[in-house]
């Protein structure tokens, strides 16, 4: 491994950087404009309304509240995120940070591990984009809007990143569009009574105490997916030291406050935390803020964000397979190759299509909860990094070195171990499941951890 000494700087990189393992490289085309959209299209501004319910239910109408929770844990890991990718622009997210910081055991364990988080993410989307148009068009199968979606996105990710980044733009904009007049309708109708402000943050009483906030906080994590997607396009970044941890940080305030708001205005619409069904809360809401209007204009705005969302993460796992690939520690001639005509990861990405065919037969429940494990593992994984790398390196540092390195990912570290306390005993079981396949690959690969894993390779020169 190799590192120049403007590593911890922020000296531009050349156009086309190259990973020293194989000499491949990714093409260089997006601006922070672009990166924070992926980010937030990767998070869906609507997502919230697809726990909605279920978390007022569980926080007895608090969810705003829990937002703020979730919102505090998830901003120290941003921060931590945005340390590590200006040390090391390369992609692969938390697979690669922790390879670098612990050794490409605990890397491929992070990665494997991140995997629940990234492969089924569009599983979730096209699960809830086949539900919603069924129900919309009741005479055509679910499974058949799946796999019609699943090929569409397929086709846009293998054209390349800039088909991904401009139907992003298009989608965050058609979801800003329906969220202000979502704000407008609801302002209206709450003209017409009393309103108790700290509804949202109180609840109605039926699920007093903090415990209830932090089970929701947990559940909520599923909502800030996506800042830490926009890490593992730091190859396809023109200014990836300085881009990138701006547009971590940025997409998860952004996110943050509009969910925070969302969830505060929902409580006022819709008082109270007792819904017909938990899982459509949504239309509910949306009735009782606009009629039957607001109802078809947000499952409108919610399918297209769903295949959105969809569209970036499966560019995001495309390129972690691709990353773990090119290290050498999955099969190299089928995951670490781009294609000579698109120059993306191909294979990878045809590979995360198959996997996404199981939205046909699995339930929401179990992908949430492998979600959540595979999610709070990186996130642990990253604070813990930032530690490694920027105070354990024999360099001398100084008193700001040691807040912004040290209390900053250890307070981040914290607040993601208190929301493991929260997850509930199925998640724990089949995360630890697969975390004990990856850990027998891994002894597979090594001979019994005889040989030393492929380890991940970095140079910022091409």
């Amino acid at each position: 491994m190799t590192q120049s000494s403007s590593l911890g700087g922020n000296t531009r990189l050349p156009d086309e950087f190259t990973h020293s393992a194989q000499g491949t490289s990714l093409r260089r085309i997006l601006g922070l404009p672009a990166l924070v959209f992926f980010g937030l299209v990767y998070m869906v501004p609507l997502t919230i309304f697809t726990t909605y319910g279920v978390v007022t239910e569980m926080t007895g109408g608090r969810t705003a509240l829990a937002y703020v929770v979730t919102l505090a844990a998830m901003i120290f890991t941003a921060l931590s995120y945005s340390y590590m990718v200006r040390r090391y622009p390369i992609a692969g997210s938390a697979y690669s940070y922790s390879s670098l910081s612990f050794g490409p055991g605990a890397g491929f364990l992070t990665g494997w591990c991140l995997l629940l988080d990234y492969l089924f993410l569009p599983m979730i989307n096209y699960l809830v984009i086949g539900i919603f148009l069924n129900i919309a068009f009741p005479e055509v199968p679910a499974w058949v809007f799946v796999v019609g979606f699943i090929g569409l996105v397929t086709a846009l990710n293998i054209l390349g990143i800039s088909s991904v980044s401009g139907m992003s733009n298009l989608i965050v904009t058609a979801q800003l569009v329906f969220v202000l007049v979502f704000l407008a309708m609801a302002g209206k109708s709450l003209m017409d009574g009393p309103i108790d402000f700290m509804a949202p943050l109180m609840g109605d009483g039926s699920q007093p105490g903090l415990a209830p906030i932090m089970a929701g906080a947990a559940v909520l994590c599923l909502s800030f997916l996506g800042f830490d997607a926009v890490s593992t396009l730091a190859e396809e970044a023109r200014d990836p030291r300085r881009d990138i941890p701006r547009a971590i940080v940025i997409t998860t305030l952004s996110a943050g406050v509009l969910f925070f708001v969302l969830a505060a205005i929902a409580q006022l619409v819709f008082p109270g935390s007792t819904f017909k069904d938990a899982d459509a809360a949504a239309n509910e809401v949306m009735l009782a803020a606009g009629g039957q209007f607001l109802a078809a204009f947000f499952t409108a705005a919610y399918v297209a964000g769903a295949a959105g969302s969809a569209l970036a993460s499966q560019a995001s796992v495309s390129r972690i397979l691709y990353s773990m690939g090119r290290d050498g520690i999955l099969p190299r001639r089928l995951f670490g190759t781009l294609s000579a005509r698109f120059m993306t990861p191909t294979v990878a990405i045809l590979v995360v299509s198959l996997v996404s065919l199981l939205a046909v037969v699995i339930d929401l429940a179990t992908l949430a909860s492998m979600i959540s494990f595979g999610a709070l593992v990186a996130f642990s994984a990253v604070n813990l990094a930032v530690i490694r790398t920027y105070l354990f390196d024999g360099r001398p540092r100084q008193p700001g070195d040691l807040l912004r390195y040290g209390l900053v990912p250890l307070v981040g570290f914290g607040l993601i171990a208190w929301l493991w306390t929260s997850l509930s005993g199925l998640t724990l079981m089949l995360g630890l499941a697969w975390f004990a396949l990856g850990l027998a690959y891994l002894a597979l690969q090594t001979r019994g951890f005889r040989r030393p894993a492929p380890r991940v390779q970095f140079s910022d020169h091409p």
